[in-house]
Parts: structure tokens; sequence; C-alpha cells
């Protein structure tokens, strides 16, 4: 079939790589999906003790000798994160799910990070040496493969086709980090005595849908970069 069709007077080119823009895209709308649906679903669960994100933030942190970091509010749903140039877990400041299953279950993940980097975890001193690379990849690449591959050179693609590998490699080792973060949060939260078994299941799913997330920008990052490949090798 000839993948060339007028219509209107334009010209229109089917190139077989929107595949995996389009398979990227899918993911990612079924991986906020399920992340904003499961949070909204325990948002609304309280916690049987009245514990806050605040407080489990503050008793998990205290149980592994961590003295050194801060709590602070952040603004809007999930803006909660570590920030380890400052010490600092910022939790969402919203009262009317701060004592609910959800809030605890996030609280819980960003001391797990606040944990991995007083235990020197190594996949996050890892990712966070390559965040200054990533941000001038993910800026560079794709302009140096319009540029590469219009004007037909080849080396140019392909380079810029390698610094988008960063960006996929800082994707895959993100995952052992946040992985590892939720599972130190469900045994925090466990040995803490700061949620019963049902609640824990809760907070199990919340954080099970959140590290969807992470997986689908890696898939959707490598996707890309496949795509980035096709298209480099073509000006060969």
């Amino acid at each position: 079939m000839n993948p060339y069709s007028a219509y209107g007077g334009w010209l229109y080119y089917w190139d077989p790589t929107y595949l995996l823009l389009i398979a990227g895209l899918i993911i990612s709308i079924i991986a906020q999906a399920g992340v904003s649906s499961t949070y909204r679903k325990y948002s609304g669960i309280r916690t049987l003790r009245g514990v806050s994100s605040v407080d489990a933030a503050r008793t998990i942190l205290a149980n592994n000798g961590i003295y050194d970091v801060n709590i602070e509010a952040s603004r809007g749903a999930l803006s909660d994160h570590f920030d380890p140039k400052n010490m600092v877990i910022r939790l969402a400041n919203d009262p009317s799910v701060m004592d609910s299953v959800a809030a605890v279950a996030v609280a819980a993940h960003e001391c797990g990070h606040a944990i991995q980097h007083a235990e020197g975890y190594f996949p996050l001193r890892l990712r966070s040496a390559l965040v200054p690379v990533v941000n001038i990849a993910s800026n560079l690449a794709f302009p140096l493969l319009l540029f590469g591959w219009i004007l037909g050179y080849a080396l140019i693609a392909e380079i810029a086709c390698v610094i988008f590998g960063v960006v996929v490699v800082f994707q895959v080792v993100t995952l052992p980090v946040e992985f590892n973060a939720s599972a130190r949060a469900l045994k925090n939260l466990s040995n803490g005595m700061l949620m019963s078994e049902e609640e824990l299941r809760g907070a199990k799913k919340v954080l099970r849908a959140a590290a969807f997330t992470y997986l689908a920008a890696t898939l959707v990052s490598l996707f890309q970069f496949l795509r980035f490949f096709v298209m480099s090798r073509r000006r060969r």
C-alpha cells in the first residue's frame, strides 16, 4: 500500500514509527488513569487510628534515626516529594485527605527516599548524579535528531540517538529507586503499627499504581529511543 495519500490538497505520510508514539500515549493514559482513580478511592478512606501523613512521616523518620529532614507543606494532589538538596519532605497540604490511607502511603514512600539517602543507597545516588546530564540530554536530543534527519546527516542523527539513550538509562535507574522506596514504606508502616492489615492492603494498591507510572515512563522513553534509532538509521 502506498503510504502517501492526498486529501484537501495536502500530502500525508504514514510513518510506522508513529505506532511507537501511539503505544506510549496509550500506556501513559492508562498509568495516569490508574493512579488517579486509586488515589482518589483511598483518599476517601480515613486511617482508623487517625494517623495523618505528617504524623506518619515524623514517626517513620524518628524510627529510622533520621532527625535532619524537615517536613513542609506543598500544594496540589500528589505533589509530595523528598528534596535531598534541602533535606525536606514536602507533603500535599490538603486537610481533607491528610489522614487518609492514600496520603499516609505516599508520605511513607517519600520517607523511603529519605531513608535511602541516609543509607547512601547506590541507585538513588546514581539517579541524582544523572539528573543534570538528563536535563541537557532531553533538551538536545530531539533538535539534533531533527536537524540530522532533515539535512541527511546520519552522524548527527546517531549522536542524538545516543544522547537520548541517557534519558532511557535514567528511567531504568529510577525503577529500583521507586520500587525500593515503596517496599520501605510498607515495611515501616507495618513495623510502626501505623496501619492495620486492611489499611496496608490499600496502601499497597496506592503505591503499586504509582509504581506503574514509573514503569510507563520507562516504556515511553524506550519507545521514543527506538523511534530515534529507526529515524537515525534511515539517514545512512
